[in-house]
């Protein structure tokens, strides 16, 4: 994040004194990335945020990964990982089933009901797409709101936690974990990092936290904080090389009173994304909302399409040759994919080394069209991807053959 953000109390210099109305000493803590030199927010703190009094073993959910192997394009039913009452007793954090992943982005699904309990990721950004439902997410920098629609970015190693709103129905979560960082394309910014002209959105679409978080030592909740840490390690519990660890403090986390700075969480809703549109069919790069190491996030929004008189609207095939296509359907109807089986809430993974694109009857069918209503947000990545238990629990498998007309 690159958009120099001020809320709550914070002195005229930094790195200076800064007390309460009593005397006491605030405790600044510089939040990072590259060590001293990228993105930064200078946070200051009631407590000490160092002062932990226990740590255990946090064992993380199954994260093994099954390589693509013989190579297979793969429809996945997300909606069928989760039966209609066992959302109720799961939170967005510890609920997440893995479906795909890598060394550099793991990708997660989740329908939850319950709050989560403190969590960090400290292994990378987590970019989180909220496909239906509603509610906040309380964080050191304060709450931020979201809704269906949001994409919700933490970046790496901030402490928080989910409150999915009971009365916005389950909430289902698209979970996209870096292993680094996750930002806007660099093309769409200037040198400065502000976003240009050219950009699909801008400042103005960010929502970050307006006011910080306090929690009132008074209300019993004020010490002995348990938080979930994900971090990188080996031994016999890692998978991939994570571990998780339980981070119990002696101080709320939340007590941050004020900062500043260009790092910090915020949502960006698909509805304020402007599609690119041309007179023939544009690539997914045009699509681009962000980027994170050997990655790329973009989605496909409702849109006007190509309007050359002899255009055809519907992708042309192609050979993905230094990357993975991963495909989320949200919502809409997707014109491409019609009679794949795919639906709301599929997920399709087209690999390197092989040549996709629309379903033969769908390319007649979509001429003349000027309009797509469809949601969508895809993934490429240019490490090949690996199956998650997620994924072999909700296969089509179907699927592969349906360009040649069958099914097995």
């Amino acid at each position: 994040m690159t958009y120099y953000r001020r809320v709550g109390d914070v002195p005229p210099k930094r790195h200076t004194q800064f007390r309460d109305p009593g005397g006491a000493l605030r405790r600044e803590e510089l939040m990072g990335e590259e060590g001293f030199s990228s993105d930064s927010s200078l946070l200051y703190h009631r407590g000490v945020p160092s002062a932990i009094v226990d740590s255990q073993v946090w064992e993380l959910p199954d994260l093994t990964t099954t390589a693509n192997h013989p190579l297979l394009p793969r429809h996945l039913r997300l909606p069928g990982l989760f039966d209609d009452n066992e959302w109720k007793a799961l939170d967005p954090v510890t609920g997440r089933r893995l479906v795909l992943g890598n060394a550099d982005v793991r990708i997660s699904y989740v329908v939850a009901g319950q709050s989560s309990p403190y969590y960090r990721n400290a292994v990378g950004d987590e970019c989180v797409f909220v496909q239906a439902g509603g509610g906040s997410v309380e964080t050191v920098f304060g709450v931020v709101p979201f809704r269906a629609g949001d994409y919700v970015v933490v970046p790496r190693a901030t402490t928080h936690r989910w409150l999915p709103d009971p009365d916005a129905g389950p909430l289902r979560a698209y979970a996209i974990e870096a292993s680094g960082h996750i930002a806007p394309p660099k093309r769409f910014l200037s040198r400065y990092g502000q976003l240009l002209e050219h950009a699909p959105y801008c400042e103005r679409d960010l929502q970050g936290p307006g006011e910080p978080l306090l929690v009132d030592a008074s209300d019993g909740a004020a010490g002995d904080v348990e938080v979930l840490v994900k971090h990188r390690g080996t031994g016999p519990l890692a998978q991939g090389g994570l571990v998780g660890s339980r981070l119990t403090y002696a101080t709320h986390p939340f007590d941050v009173v004020g900062w500043d700075g260009c790092l910090y969480p915020y949502t960006l809703n698909v509805s304020d994304y402007e599609p690119i549109t041309g007179r023939v069919h544009q690539p997914p790069p045009a699509h681009q909302v962000f980027e994170g190491s050997s990655f790329v996030v973009c989605n496909f929004c409702p849109r006007k399409v190509d309007y050359h008189p002899l255009a055809i609207p519907v992708p042309y095939y192609h050979s993905n040759v230094d990357s993975d296509e991963v495909m989320f359907y949200v919502d809409g109807d997707y014109e491409a994919r019609k009679g794949s089986g795919i639906d709301r809430g599929s997920i399709s993974l087209h690999p390197g080394g092989f040549a996709h694109g629309p379903q033969p009857s769908a390319i007649e069918a979509s001429l003349g069209a000027d309009y797509f209503d469809e949601l969508a947000v895809m993934v490429d990545t240019f490490r090949p991807l690996e199956l998650g238990e997620g994924a072999l629990a909700c296969e089509d498998s179907s699927y592969a053959w349906t360009w040649a007309g069958r099914r097995r």
